[in-house]
């Protein structure tokens, strides 16, 4: 794995503990001690006519490409030089993820009745818009189909199956397991409430960008949903009107891991990503490393040659200006 550091007595094998913070963000843990009361809601409208254009001209390198891969690269490539997003706060203390994972929620057919599941692409630092639709791919196949179950699936499934009392307590060992860092790995894996970001597509069901409430079970920090496409008339300079077509994001986040410069300088550079798609065709030229741990290093695994990593939070060659 690409971002090493030797495990630490208080680390956990999904995140190492973040020790180098502002005194606030050691507290606020304690005094904001749910995702729900510390969440934060923003907006933001794309302009698609460039992205549509792009697609278009990139389809047969990268067979499968649309839109949402770009937003979804686009979100890994923002989690790469802005690590701060890919923290988490459990039982009051805060990590950061040892890895960037995407869940998204996918319907195995669009009816009322249609079964859904959950996928958990896992990518790297340096990943570029064509590793993003080949993971991503592999995992709607792998999936989509109506026969197979994935351990999602399975452990739901599994769960479901004993009275109220039981399932309330199996539910609560795995809260307090994962309270102390000792979740089963397998659990973990399967678990769709354990990742970076999670995604959800809701313009595929012809509505648009809805607020999603973030999960007290897992760790999940930030919640895009993406809307349709639809058309507005935007105001010129000159006073006159033009036509343009946009999908609109709605983010729902957690303010615990980091202050809203932070996450304001992180957003614009997504936008700056979602604007100029071209740059997510290349690796970036540089890893940032969350400055909060002590010892954490990229190391590149040659996937796609040299690189410089850094170690800061707030620095990359990739940030919004």
């Amino acid at each position: 794995m690409p971002l090493v550091k030797k495990r630490g007595l208080f680390d956990r094998y999904d995140g190492w503990r973040v020790r180098n913070v502002d005194t606030v963000f050691r507290i606020i843990p304690f005094v904001l001690r749910s995702r729900v009361d510390a969440q934060n809601f923003f907006d933001e409208d794309i302009p698609i006519d460039g992205l549509e254009t792009f697609v278009d001209a990139h389809r047969e390198e990268i067979p499968g490409l649309t839109v949402m891969h770009i937003f979804m690269a686009a979100l890994v490539r923002v989690i790469s030089q802005r690590p701060y997003l890919n923290r988490f706060v459990m039982w009051n203390k805060l990590y950061t993820r040892t890895h960037i994972s995407i869940s998204i929620a996918i319907k195995r057919s669009l009816s009322d009745k249609g079964e859904e599941t959950m996928i958990k692409p896992i990518f790297g630092e340096r990943d570029t818009l064509a590793d993003i639709v080949r993971r991503t791919q592999e995992e709607l196949e792998a999936n989509k189909p109506a026969e197979v179950k994935n351990n999602s699936d399975n452990a739901s499934r599994l769960i479901g199956m004993f009275p109220s009392p039981v399932v309330r307590f199996l539910i609560g060992m795995l809260r307090h397991t994962d309270n102390v860092g000792l979740m089963p790995k397998l659990i973990h894996k399967a678990s769709p409430w354990h990742c970076s970001v999670f995604f959800t597509n809701v313009g595929s069901l012809g509505i648009g960008p809805i607020y999603h409430h973030l999960y007290e079970f897992g760790n999940c920090t930030i919640f895009v949903a993406m809307g349709r496409k639809q058309l507005r008339h935007v105001v010129q300079p000159d006073g006159t009107t033009r036509a343009s077509r946009s999908i609109g994001l709605k983010f729902v986040t957690d303010e615990r891991v980091c202050d809203g410069h932070y996450y304001a300088v992180s957003m614009r550079l997504l936008r700056r990503l979602l604007l100029h798609p071209d740059l997510l065709l290349l690796p970036p030229s540089k890893v940032i490393v969350d400055d909060g741990v002590n010892g954490l290093a990229y190391v590149d695994d040659g996937t796609h040659g040299d690189m410089d990593a850094t170690a800061s939070g707030t620095n990359g060659s990739d940030n919004a200006d």
